[in-house]
C-alpha cells in the first residue's frame, strides 16, 4: 500500500506534478520496452521450435514487429490519458489535433503506403522469405531471393550478392515474377544465329546432339528456325533445366561449345553488316 500512495496527490509519483509524470511515464517506457522485448524472444523461440517449417517465416516476423509498435502507440496512449495535463490538453484540442493528424497523414504518405503495401503483400502472400523474384529496379531487371519484409520495404538478395531494397508499395504495384515455385523447372532457350549460307540441318543436328549430351539438361524439346535477320538466320535450342539459375548456367555452356563445333564443321556465322554512303559532290557552276 506505501508504493501506491507515491501515485496519490500529494505524493513523490502524483502524475499531476512535473516529478510525478517523468516518473510514470518512465514506468510506462519500461514496461512497454519489455513488453516487446518479450514478444520478440517469444517469436524467437516459436520460429526455433518449428522444426518443420510448418509457420510462414515472413508472416510472423512481419506480425511481431506490427504488435511491438502497436504496444509503444498504446503506452504512450496510456500514459497521455494517466497524466492530467496531457489528458486536458488532449480534450481541450481535438480539433486541432485532427488537423495535425490530417497533415502528418500527407506528408508520410510514401511510409504509410508502404506500410499498408506490407500488410497487403502478407495478406495476398504474393512470395514469401527465400522465394527468388525477377523485379525492375532503376538499373533495369534484378533477380534476387527475398531476404526480410519490414514495414516498409522488402529486401532482395542478388546471385552477385548485393541487396536490392524495394519499396512495398513497389513490390505491390508492379508485375513480380516469382520463380521458384512447386514445380521450379524452366526451358531454357539458346538462340544462335547461322548466315543464309551455312547448312540449316546440319547446325540444327550439332545443336541437339550438344544439348542432349549436356548434364544440366533434362529433356530437349527441339531446335526450330525462329528468326530471318538482315544477315543470317535464328536457331533456338530450346531445352528443359531444373531451375532458373541452373539455365543461366546451362545457356553459357552451350553458346560456348556451339561456337567451337561450328568453326570444325564449317558452320559460318553471320557477318557483320558495314554501311557505305557514298558523298555527291557535283558543283553546280552558274
Amino acid at each position: 500500500m506505501k508504493m501506491l500512495d507515491l501515485f496519490k496527490s500529494g505524493g513523490f509519483g502524483d502524475p499531476s506534478t512535473f516529478q510525478g509524470a517523468v516518473l510514470v511515464g518512465i514506468i510506462f517506457a519500461f514496461f512497454a520496452w519489455l513488453v516487446g522485448r518479450s514478444l520478440r524472444l517469444a517469436v524467437q523461440r516459436l520460429l526455433a521450435h518449428d522444426k518443420h517449417a510448418r509457420l510462414d517465416l515472413m508472416a510472423v516476423k512481419f506480425l511481431a514487429k506490427l504488435a511491438r509498435y502497436g504496444v509503444y502507440v498504446f503506452a504512450f496512449v496510456a500514459y497521455a490519458h494517466f497524466v492530467p495535463a496531457l489528458s486536458g490538453l488532449g480534450s481541450a484540442s481535438l480539433t486541432s489535433l485532427s488537423v495535425i493528424t490530417v497533415i502528418l497523414g500527407l506528408a508520410a504518405q510514401n511510409t504509410l503506403g508502404n506500410l499498408v503495401a506490407g500488410i497487403a503483400l502478407l495478406l495476398y502472400r504474393p512470395f514469401k522469405l527465400g522465394d527468388r523474384l525477377q523485379v525492375i529496379a532503376p538499373t533495369g531487371s534484378e533477380t534476387g531471393t527475398v531476404e526480410n519484409l519490414t514495414l516498409g520495404y522488402t529486401l532482395l538478395r542478388t546471385d552477385d550478392n548485393r541487396r536490392v531494397v524495394v519499396p512495398n508499395s513497389l513490390m505491390a504495384s508492379q508485375t513480380t515474377i516469382n520463380l521458384t515455385t512447386d514445380d521450379p523447372r524452366v526451358v531454357c532457350s539458346v538462340l544462335m544465329n547461322i548466315s543464309y549460307s551455312a547448312d540449316v540441318d546440319k547446325a540444327r543436328a550439332i545443336l541437339l546432339d550438344l544439348g542432349s549430351k549436356h548434364p544440366k539438361a533434362t529433356q530437349v524439346c527441339g531446335c526450330p528456325l525462329t528468326q530471318l535477320g538482315a544477315s543470317g538466320v535464328v536457331l533456338s535450342l530450346d531445352l528443359w533445366c531444373a531451375d532458373a539459375f541452373t539455365a543461366i548456367g546451362l545457356k553459357c555452356d552451350l553458346l560456348e561449345q556451339a561456337k567451337k563445333r561450328f568453326a570444325l564443321e564449317g558452320i559460318g556465322l553471320p557477318q557483320a553488316l558495314t554501311t557505305v554512303v557514298l558523298r555527291d559532290e557535283r558543283r553546280v557552276v552558274g
